[in-house]
Order: C-alpha cells, then structure tokens, then sequence
C-alpha cells in the first residue's frame, strides 16, 4: 500500500509544524535527485512509506534521554534528517549528526537543515575517518553488511549505546555471520512499511 503524506501524519503522530518541515524537505528531495540521485527515481512515487514512514519508525527506538544521534552514510537524509526533523519538537535536546562522505549529498543535507531551520550537522568525512563521535545512537539504513556496520557503532557510540539498522529478510543470516567476529545484545523490531523487514537494536558490542 502506498501512503501520502496525510497517511504519513496519521501513523507517525507527528505535529502540524514537524509535518510542514518534513514537506519542504521533501520538496526539496523532489527537486534535488534528478541531479544527484538521492533515491531510486521509481521510489519518489512511495516516498511517504518507502522512506519517511520507515525512516520515523526508528525515532521512538531511542533511549531515554538521548543527547548525539549519529546517522552514518546518509545519502538523501534517510533516517538521519527525518530523525533531526522529528527530533527538533518532541526531543529538542537530542542532536543529531548526518556523516555524508558524498560532498553533493551532502550539500543536499546542509541545505534541507537551512531550509527547514533544523541545526543537525553534516560531516562530509568518510565514517572511519571522523573521530569518535561517542553518540547515544548510532543508525544507518542500506549502507553495509551487519559484520562492518557493527565496526562503525563500535567506533562511534558511547559507553552504553546503541545501534539501530533496518534490515531486510537477511536480517538472520547477518546477525550469524556478525556473530563470528562480535559479541552483542540484539532486539528485533518488526519494521511498519515491509513485512519481511526488520529494525534490529544492537547494544554493549564486543569484538571478539
């Protein structure tokens, strides 16, 4: 089923204020991909469920009392600049820091947090070269296998953090190959827009 963007605002609860944000941005988007292809161009027609339904699902995954989300390798902004969207009403404290290694990309993403007044910061550094950014949060969505992802977390998270990565029906099979190299805590979140997708929350991770 595909959803507009009143469909979007029903499920995901948000304000009048977050959801006109989330509206330019997707303008924004809309006007942006054909030059630099921020999405599939056959998903802008989904993009309410594809991406920000999927997107906003992960927010209320967070911890309680969430001071840096860091988004790795956000391409077009997702989940990161949906999460800074939401986050600049129902979390004001939370910050939250899009890594972009794409200086085009993220042009993009510095322009959506000047155009929607949301201060989220756009690091245009390759993920292993960026300090650590010891944040309470670290997520990426499509970006890489479980066993890499899980360096970067390890890398990036503070003590007693967590990872959130959407997955899809190879979820399993990742966590098994992870297992080999990590030790880690893992929840499964039953993803609202794919049937066969996960949300897997990964927290106290150890190479072993």
């Amino acid at each position: 089923m595909n959803i507009g963007a009143d469909a979007f605002q029903a499920r995901s609860n948000v304000s009048r204020e977050t959801m006109d944000r989330l509206k330019a941005y997707a303008g924004l988007l809309g006007r942006w991909n054909p030059k630099i292809n921020l999405v599939s161009k056959g998903s802008l027609s989904q993009l309410w469920e594809r991406h920000m339904l999927d997107s906003a699902q992960i927010f209320n995954l967070r911890p309680q009392g969430c001071r840096l989300w860091a988004d790795l390798g956000s391409g077009g902004g997702f989940p990161g600049a949906v999460i800074a969207i939401m986050a600049s009403e129902a979390a004001p404290d939370m910050r939250v820091t899009l890594v972009e290694s794409d200086q085009r990309k993220a042009a993009f993403l510095r322009t959506v947090a000047r155009e929607t007044g949301v201060g989220f910061t756009v690091l245009a550094n390759r993920i292993e070269d960026n300090d650590p950014l010891h944040a309470s949060v670290v997520s990426a969505r499509a970006l890489a296998p479980l066993t890499v992802l899980l360096g970067f977390a390890s890398r990036h998270l503070a003590s007693g953090g967590i990872a959130l990565f959407p997955k899809g029906s190879t979820a399993q099979a990742e966590i098994a190959a992870a297992l080999e190299s990590w030790r880690f805590d893992c929840q499964t979140y039953q993803s609202q827009t794919d049937k066969d997708a996960v949300i897997l929350k990964i927290g106290d991770i150890e190479r072993v």
